[in-house]
């Protein structure tokens, strides 16, 4: 059933600017590195001269953190409106379709597509360090860490706005704290390590990324729980 479901949902996203945002998203954050390397290329290859990859890499990470923030704020919210564009909800709850399945359609939904840009992101870092020269000496655990472990750690960010983006139909308010957390996000570094804004940057007094994605899949997984008992309780509109 849930193969049907996933189905459906992409069906749904196949016309809409979504896939666009995913595209739209690590393309920008290469390119503005691309320009970055491009104007200070000998300042830059002098600091990071002894990892020219690591160094790339860390400054594609720090852009793209803002991004992923931001970006699973509007994603989310597209997806959720769909329905609430066209007053769809009820229609499609009374489908012979468990609410259950109807809530974590959209979340797995959600974070296919932002892997799915995560994706893009390695690839694209990839071509920019081979077209800067950098050598074929790739380090790929490092990349693929840097690119999926802040989105994993922000999965309670996820849950939250798609939480907020089903169960509320005006999308400013959803936007809204999402902006919100996009900003304080950028801010979070000296942040105590419970706040769940400061795990997609990997920081903790551990000095131990892993220990920030296991917070996030933690708290995210328990949060889907809360807010799928929520949501099979309400009645949407």
């Amino acid at each position: 059933m849930m193969t049907r479901v996933m189905a459906s949902e992409f069906l749904k996203i196949r016309r809409k600017m979504i896939l666009f945002l995913v595209f739209l998203g690590p393309i920008g954050v290469v390119s503005l590195e691309a320009v970055n390397f491009g104007l200070r290329y000998d300042w830059l290859t002098g600091i990071y001269k002894e990892d020219l990859w690591g160094g790339l890499i860390s400054e594609v990470t720090m852009l793209s953190i803002p991004t992923i923030l931001i970006g699973l704020t509007i994603l989310t919210s597209m997806i959720a409106n769909i329905e609430h564009q066209t007053n769809a909800w009820k229609q499609l709850l009374a489908l012979p379709i468990s609410k259950t399945k109807v809530f974590t359609g959209k979340v797995l939904l959600s974070l296919l597509l932002l892997l799915t840009a995560c994706l893009l992101l390695a690839g694209g870092t990839i071509l920019l360090g081979l077209l800067l020269k950098f050598g074929t000496d790739i380090p790929f655990l490092l990349l693929l860490k840097m690119c999926f472990f802040p989105s994993l750690a922000a999965l309670p960010l996820i849950i939250l706005q798609i939480w907020l983006a089903i169960t509320l139909k005006n999308q400013a308010i959803p936007l809204t704290a999402g902006i919100i957390g996009t900003i304080v996000g950028m801010y979070a570094m000296n942040f105590p390590d419970w706040v769940p804004w400061k795990w997609p940057l990997l920081l903790n007094e551990w000095e131990q990324p892993i220990y920030s994605v296991l917070a996030g899949l933690v708290v995210g997984s328990l949060l889907y729980f809360m807010s799928l008992i929520d949501f099979n309780r309400r009645e949407v509109k």
